[in-house]
């Protein structure tokens, strides 16, 4: 069977049917690994370097700040 001919045969399943389609779809997807570039794995390895040499802020305390220079700035 091709995608197309499944393609136009979801929409006459019953909704229980696609969810099962669309969980073992995602299933799929999320088995298959990434195989990085060599530029992308050295920027993951940057960040993960400065992740743990860069002091890191709650979301509160990067709300205060951002709150804090918009005040001086006005």
């Amino acid at each position: 069977m091709s995608a197309t001919e499944i393609l136009e045969e979801l929409p006459k399943l019953k909704p229980a049917d696609r969810w099962a389609i669309l969980q073992r779809l995602s299933e799929l997807e999320t088995k298959e690994e990434i195989d990085p570039s060599p530029e992308m794995a050295a920027a993951i390895e940057r960040g993960l370097r400065s992740a743990e040499s860069e002091p890191c802020y709650t979301v509160e305390e990067v709300r205060d700040k951002a709150t804090q220079w918009a005040r001086r700035s006005s």
